[in-house]
């Protein structure tokens, strides 16, 4: 949909969704990327496996469909079911493992 003097809005539909250079497999729509802030989902709809992810910003994610297991250098598992929200740390890897169809809200502050 668009922005208004700072105010962003989007509708998506099964055309508004790209291929994500940084997850491969994955697709993505993207709300906003500026003020410090990156907005969108991503939507996995198979896997071949687990998927080794680093953060590059501080990373809060919301799963909306779908599960996953991610593992954190140096903790516990954290497992992630619908409704659950969790925020991660710049430059820490994670190895995730995803039950499709997944879809997730995220945001990265790039600040």
């Amino acid at each position: 949909m668009g922005a208004s003097e700072g105010v962003f809005t989007s509708n998506i539909s099964p055309e508004d969704w790209v291929e994500d250079p940084d997850v491969p497999g994955s697709e993505m729509h993207e709300l906003l990327h500026e003020d410090g802030v990156w907005a969108g989902l991503t939507r996995i709809l198979s896997v071949d496996g687990p998927m080794a992810w680093t953060p590059d910003h501080r990373e809060t994610v919301h799963v909306l469909e779908g599960s996953v297991r991610i593992e954190v250098e140096g903790r516990s598992p954290i497992e992630l079911r619908p409704g659950d929200i969790a925020s991660f740390p710049a430059g820490v890897p994670m190895t995730w493992h995803i039950s499709t169809p997944f879809k997730e809200l995220w945001f990265f502050n790039t600040d």
